[in-house]
């Protein structure tokens, strides 16, 4: 339902390169950012697009239509039998509820981060989807560490399972100002060859979460060693197209050319961030 695969382009690209025999009827849940640049990739000649076809999208403001796509409601969306994929991008709050509405129409779902607000939740949703089916403001989006997700994946993507050390969240709402803090160990507790990077990184890892007014949406990185320090990665490109990357990802398990081994390390990389996550809310409050 949602994250990312180890598959290289190419090989995506070969796989999806044959005549689609069917499409799958798709709706988009939300039309921010997110889902504004789906609904560009579903509708440009891409090689998933070509097995996906943009019935409409649903959101609770009064839009009727965007670019000849035309709104539709959620009681339409949930019961057309021609609607078989929803690609939810509301906020991170109302994720749980409209996975679980759509499973229970029996449509597949391809989720932003995150799936929900709790390792619970998504164990729960993960079943209910196995039965039926086949990645800001805190009321919103959730607690920073559910919000900023994706970091933290991108850290047991390199480093392996962690585990929470200490956490610490600091907030002046009326400067608009948060910063939590978070440290994190690694699975032996002591060091991690991180071969993609050719490096040999240390416990623990800190990892800073910061927003505020006048706050660009940044990266920074800082890895200290006894023989000196990193502040940046070596170059490896501009990561374009995310979404549509994501959306290939997406139709190759629709198409069921995702093997079950990377579906399971898919399912438990996933439970073990939302566990994380809310491990580092439990030491915050």
């Amino acid at each position: 339902m949602e994250g990312k695969s180890s598959l290289e382009p190419l090989e995506e690209e070969t796989k999806m390169n044959a005549e689609p025999e069917r499409k799958f009827g798709v709706v988009v849940v939300g039309v921010g950012r997110a889902g504004s640049v789906r609904m560009r990739d579903l509708r440009n000649p891409h090689a998933s697009s070509a097995f996906l076809n943009l019935i409409g999208f649903v959101s609770r403001r009064e839009l009727k239509c965007i670019d000849d796509v035309q709104q539709i409601s959620l009681e339409d969306a949930l019961s057309s039998q021609e609607v078989e994929v929803a690609y939810i991008c509301s906020e991170s709050t109302s994720h749980e509820d409209y996975i679980r509405q759509f499973l229970n129409a029996g449509k597949h779902i391809l989720v932003e981060y995150p799936m929900a607000l709790s390792r619970a939740a998504a164990q729960d949703l993960w079943d209910l989807a196995e039965q039926k089916a086949g990645p800001l403001e805190e009321e919103r989006f959730g607690f920073p560490a559910f919000s900023g997700i994706s970091r933290l994946t991108w850290l047991v993507s390199l480093f392996g399972e962690l585990s929470v050390v200490s956490a610490t969240l600091e907030e002046r709402k009326e400067d608009q100002y948060m910063k939590m803090t978070v440290c994190l160990e690694t699975e032996n507790k002591r060091s991690f060859a991180c071969p993609e990077y050719e490096l040999l990184i240390y416990s623990p890892l800190t990892w800073i979460e910061e927003k505020g007014p006048g706050l660009k949406r940044n990266r920074h990185l800082s890895f200290h060693f006894k023989s000196g320090s990193l502040e940046n990665m070596p170059n490896v490109g501009v990561n374009k197209n995310i979404f549509l990357k994501d959306q290939n990802i997406f139709v190759q398990k629709l198409l069921g050319q995702v093997s079950e081994k990377e579906l399971i390390a898919e399912k438990k990389r996933i439970l073990h961030c939302l566990w994380l996550a809310e491990e580092i809310q439990k030491y915050c409050c």
